[in-house]
């Protein structure tokens, strides 16, 4: 049954750590999900989730500490000590570990790694520590199983049961040669239904997907969904195996990257949540609200070379129009600016540029001439004549036009020149619309009305 986290078990929950009633906050979630544990903590003051991690053996807490808030995650390793840090640890496969340790400081990483007993794992953890953010390597783990091929059956059934001990999920079956290097796969089924006294080199089947230890995380997200893998092998440059990346990682990864190209597209420029600091949030936003300053400075700017329109009745009418336009150019921006980063993000956006360029020319026209005649029919209800409600349409159809190319164009080229193509869909796009938007608008209209 689902623990239903609520007002009244944290209440009952604070109640019994003030009271230090172990065996009843033992007997409530002792046995409940290590992910269940962690929302509890979420919703506990620090002192009050400290006491639980304590409180409960390593194997439970180890898995708890990698759901936890990163906020809470970081304050609760600050109040324990390097030895109960390794005890922990050491309950972890090597990427969680190192994931953990690597919030540390430098000098508290040597110290936890010091204390871990298991130098083979401390060795691991050491070895995924070194890697560069965001490559392969550092999300890798070193556990999996592997039998060489001139291994024997029964000799390839032994190895595997005593390394599966090691390895919390065994998607995989990896075969190496003498050199350590990937050459295979091992199918389960081929492995039982193969003679006993048989070699497993006779159904290694040589087609294994891989991914170097240096590939951006990015591309091993992209490979992985697209072959369905539920783990993928990691190799250097000399094909030797060195670890394997599994689905649940790479879902952190799709999730983290989803939430930044989020956040870009709404003008905030680094990673930041909502309990962080002010000064952090306002490094974050500010940048671009000053790009949406001068943006906006831009279009005053264009507006006051048309000033003289204001003062004649026949054509004032049309500064009540350039909202209308500013705002048409910029959804229209973000919305082909939207879909090209999308397809950008899933490497399905592919050929020519001028045929997407064309594309997008095609769509602006359909949906500009009907927002157009949507125009034309709702103008006689403000009382504005044809030939004013036909420059309106005919400026808004151009302006949709250069927001949708605009739109395409800049996230295709941003990368191209490897600059994530999520910065271009939020002020940017909007602001750079909203300026050629009012100028097409009035330039148009001099044009047609003849002021």
């Amino acid at each position: 049954m689902e623990l239903e986290i609520n007002k009244d078990l944290i209440e009952q929950i604070e109640l019994l750590i003030e009271n230090q009633n172990d065996t009843d906050i033992l007997e409530l979630i002792g046995e409940e999900h290590h992910a269940d544990i962690a929302e509890i903590l979420d919703e506990l003051n620090f002192d009050s989730a400290t006491y639980i991690i304590k409180l409960l053996d390593s194997e439970k807490t180890s898995e708890i500490l990698m759901e936890l808030d990163e906020d809470l995650r970081e304050k609760i390793l600050e109040n324990l000590s390097a030895k109960e840090i390794a005890e922990e640890i050491e309950e972890l496969d090597s990427d969680d570990a190192a994931d953990i340790i690597g919030e540390l400081s430098e000098e508290r990483q040597q110290k936890v790694i010091s204390q871990i007993e298991d130098e083979e794992h401390a060795a691991d953890i050491k070895e995924l520590l070194a890697y560069e953010d965001d490559s392969a390597g550092s999300l890798m783990a070193k556990e999996l199983v592997k039998v060489n091929e001139n291994w024997t059956i029964p000799r390839c059934i032994k190895e595997m049961r005593l390394q599966a001990e090691e390895v919390t999920r065994v998607h995989s079956i990896y075969v190496i040669n003498n050199h350590d290097q990937l050459i295979g796969r091992l199918s389960l089924k081929d492995l039982l239904i193969a003679p006993a006294k048989g070699d497993i080199s006779k159904i290694v089947r040589p087609k294994v997907d891989s991914v170097n230890v240096d590939e951006d995380l990015e591309e091993v997200a992209k490979i992985m969904q697209k072959y369905d893998l539920e783990a993928i092998p990691v190799v250097d440059d000399n094909d030797v195996l060195l670890g394997r990346i599994t689905i649940d990682d790479i879902v952190d990864v799709i999730k983290d990257e989803a939430e930044k190209d989020y956040q870009m597209a709404a003008g905030i420029s680094q990673d930041v949540e909502a309990d962080d600091s002010i000064l952090e949030l306002t490094k974050a936003r500010l940048p671009w609200l000053i790009l949406g300053l001068f943006g906006g400075l831009g279009a005053v700017i264009i507006m006051e070379g048309y000033e003289d329109i204001m003062t004649n009745p026949r054509f004032s009418k049309l500064f009540f129009f350039t909202p209308l336009i500013a705002a048409m150019a910029g959804n229209v921006g973000v919305q082909s600016s939207a879909i090209i980063v999308q397809g950008l993000a899933n490497d399905i956006v592919k050929g020519s540029l001028f045929n997407r360029l064309l594309k997008e020319v095609g769509l602006s026209l359909i949906n500009g001439l009907v927002l157009g005649l949507i125009v034309l029919l709702v103008s006689p209800l403000m009382n504005v004549d044809f030939l004013f409600s036909l420059t309106v349409a005919i400026s808004m159809l151009c302006v949709i036009i250069v927001a949708a190319l605009i739109g395409t164009f800049v996230p295709i080229v941003l990368d191209k020149r490897g600059i994530d193509p999520a910065i271009a869909t939020g002020p940017f796009i909007t602001t750079s619309n909203d300026i050629f938007g009012i100028f097409l608008f009035f330039f148009i209209a001099k044009l047609m009305l003849g002021f």
